[in-house]
């Protein structure tokens, strides 16, 4: 007890410490973002012999918000994978765009090659399906209608502002041959069972109302809570997933304690017991012939590894152990740029079709270490801030891409560091400090191509309704990565650094919307950035700057920009002199008013007046005569999208 006392005193001080510098720099904690909340209790029995399961759910609902609420809605995932769904209808139609890509002009369907027409063709024992049999509130029965993959409730009483009541369900599943995210039986990975999005779901609630998203394609928003899983299954099975499995004495397989012998009961099925605390989803696989490989970080998180390697490839093997190694390896560093992660456990799950993050785990198709980056690093912008990603897709997985790309420069650095002889990881290294920006230079090229293409469309268009899979691909991801990337062109690097762990401490847990970011960003630089957010999120507008013409008057320079694009930014010019010398001029941009700190102290900055944007060029004086000068450059680093470089740089050659 005097522990438990010594350690609370511990965290209310760091608390308000915390809060304290964050009140110092005018960072408040977002106080009036009121959360749903949900506790729910699952039993489960799975069937592998016909692919179905039974299950029992109580869903404790607590209703925080100010609001009182006369119907509820239910995600039912698994009845998308019906002929004639909205998600086999939507590919389908999507299937009939044809658009070229790449230097040869490769032609390219649109729909999504997972999907295809595949549903459409699935027979009875192939599709899936989600029954709820019965449903009850505080034990009373409740009407209810299934219109495809939404079950809404109509209350017999209305469910009272900062009450709690308790919904029962009996459900019964079909798990559907592998389409997308979850399913059975995929050949590629030879996986038998991929279950997420598996269960009965409740809609997210909050200050914009509910969020009944049919499952079309993409993505998902979940309420905050504490789930409680039994699966009883047979016992040849090994499971991974989400959560911390309770009776690991009786399960083994790799879970139970270092020396503990395991006592498993008799019988043909293994009950395996998960709790998972503050988390939005819960995610679970199964194979009898999974290896189970474990790491544990020194005062972090275990590390499991779960993959089946059905060709009996040794390399295979390698993979999978290298991955569970790169884990370990690169946390550190995660938490140091990212913020803590706060789990007991994180599972790389071999299973889906390709990579798909979930609460403490992931599914994974293969071993690449980028794809395992990339869904590890959701569990920061999808596990912890929960962010809508139905409406906010590029703030997932845009900001997971430039995690990612971080995150992996930094685990082939210290590869490097700890391999100084290997070839291939020199090349590797050198490539990525070579190519600009460095790190995210694909993701701005990608962002290129899709403006070239015509088809872009505003980050702010629903997830379901961009009209192609390439325009919301690239620039969920892309154009997301590059937002971050661009952001710190704008505030500097460094500052960038310090928004990123702000939001991090403010949000985690809050479902964080794109305003909430910029206001963190607005706080941490003292700059205004609501403009960069309308310019970069709200519109395809571009960035084009040039430079228009240099002359000489009364022996100083004079050099001319112009404003080629819409998009307004500030601008960095880099003067190279002919004795070797440069200098950076420093344009900010009127709308953010203020500029951002030096970035490079070898390079002396002159900062000059701010560029206003309905002005399309601006001239700027320099001491030197023109003869002086070799070179001049907009944006040397190349951390600006300018569309068109061409007419960035002017080399004078007298």
């Amino acid at each position: 007890m005097i522990k438990k006392i010594l350690l609370f005193g511990l965290v209310v001080c760091m608390v308000q410490g915390m809060v304290s510098a964050q009140q110092e720099r005018g960072l408040q904690l977002p106080s009036d973002r009121w959360q749903q909340r949900v506790k729910y209790t699952m039993n489960v029995a799975m069937n592998v012999q016909t692919n179905r399961f039974t299950g029992s759910q109580t869903l404790a609902y607590t209703n925080n918000s100010p609001d009182t609420l006369f119907k509820v809605f239910y995600h039912l995932y698994w009845n998308a994978f019906q002929p004639g769904s909205m998600m086999d209808t939507r590919s389908r139609e999507l299937g009939k765009i044809t658009y070229s890509i790449g230097r040869r002009g490769r032609e390219s369907q649109d729909w999504d090659s997972r999907v295809r027409d595949r549903i459409l063709n699935l027979k009875p024992e192939e599709i899936g399906y989600q029954k709820v049999l019965s449903l009850s509130m505080n034990g009373v029965p409740q009407s209810y209608a299934v219109d495809e993959t939404i079950l809404e409730v109509k209350l017999s009483k209305p469910i009272l502002p900062r009450s709690t009541v308790v919904f029962q369900l009996q459900f019964e599943a079909q798990v559907p041959l592998q389409v997308r995210r979850s399913g059975r039986d995929n050949p590629q990975t030879g996986v038998r069972y991929s279950m997420s999005q598996w269960y009965p779901k409740i809609c997210e609630y909050d200050y914009e109302g509910w969020h009944p998203t049919p499952y079309v394609a993409r993505e998902f928003y979940g309420v905050w809570g504490d789930y409680d899983v039994t699966i009883s299954i047979d016992k040849t099975y090994l499971l991974g997933g989400t959560g911390y499995l309770e009776n690991a004495a009786q399960i083994g397989y790799g879970y139970e304690a270092p020396g503990t012998r395991v006592m498993r009961p008799a019988g043909d099925l293994l009950a395996w017991h998960f709790v998972a605390p503050n988390v939005h989803d819960f995610m679970w696989a199964a194979d009898p012939d999974y290896k189970h490989l474990v790491r544990r970080v020194p005062n972090g998180p275990v590390i499991n590894v779960l993959y089946k390697n059905k060709d009996k490839d040794p390399h295979q093997d390698t993979l999978w152990n290298t991955l569970a190694d790169a884990a370990v390896l690169v946390l550190p560093y995660i938490e140091k740029t990212f913020g803590k992660y706060p789990y007991k456990q994180y599972s790389f799950v071999h299973g889906g079709d390709g990579g798909m993050e979930y609460p403490m785990s992931t599914l994974l198709a293969g071993p690449g270490l980028g794809g395992a980056f990339h869904e590890w690093m959701h569990s920061w912008y999808q596990g912890m801030m929960g962010t809508n990603e139905s409406v906010y897709a590029w703030m997932d997985e845009g900001f997971t891409s430039y995690a990612e790309h971080r995150v992996t420069a930094w685990y082939r650095q210290e590869m490097l560091r700890l391999h100084p002889g290997d070839k291939g990881l020199q090349d590797q290294v050198g490539q990525d400090r070579a190519s600009l920006p460095p790190y995210h230079s694909d993701a701005y090229n990608a962002y290129f191509m899709l403006v070239k293409s015509g088809m872009e469309e505003p980050l702010t268009t629903h997830a379901d309704h961009f009209n192609t899979n390439f325009a919301y691909s690239i620039g969920s991801y892309f154009k997301g990565e590059a937002f971050l990337e661009q952001l710190g062109y704008i505030v500097g690097d460094s500052v960038r650094d310090q928004v990123l762990l702000e939001y991090y401490r403010l949000w985690r847990f809050k479902h964080p919307n794109a305003s909430d970011f910029v206001r963190v960003a607005e706080k941490v630089s003292g700059l205004q950035l609501d403009w960069y957010k309308e310019y970069w999120v709200s519109t395809t507008k571009t960035i084009d700057y040039g430079i228009d013409s240099l002359w000489e008057e009364n022996g100083k320079s004079k050099i001319r920009l112009k404003m080629v694009g819409y998009m307004p930014m500030p601008i960095d010019v880099l003067i190279q002199y002919k004795d070797g010398s440069k200098e950076l001029a420093y344009i900010p941009q009127y709308l953010q008013f203020g500029e951002k700190p030096v970035e490079n102290a070898d390079i002396p900055r002159t900062t000059f007046e701010a560029w206003k944007w309905t002005s399309p060029t601006y001239t700027f004086e320099l001491t030197h005569r023109l003869l002086d000068i070799k070179s001049v450059e907009i944006d040397p680093t190349q951390r600006m999208a300018d569309v068109d470089r061409k007419n960035n740089k002017l080399e004078l050659n007298w």
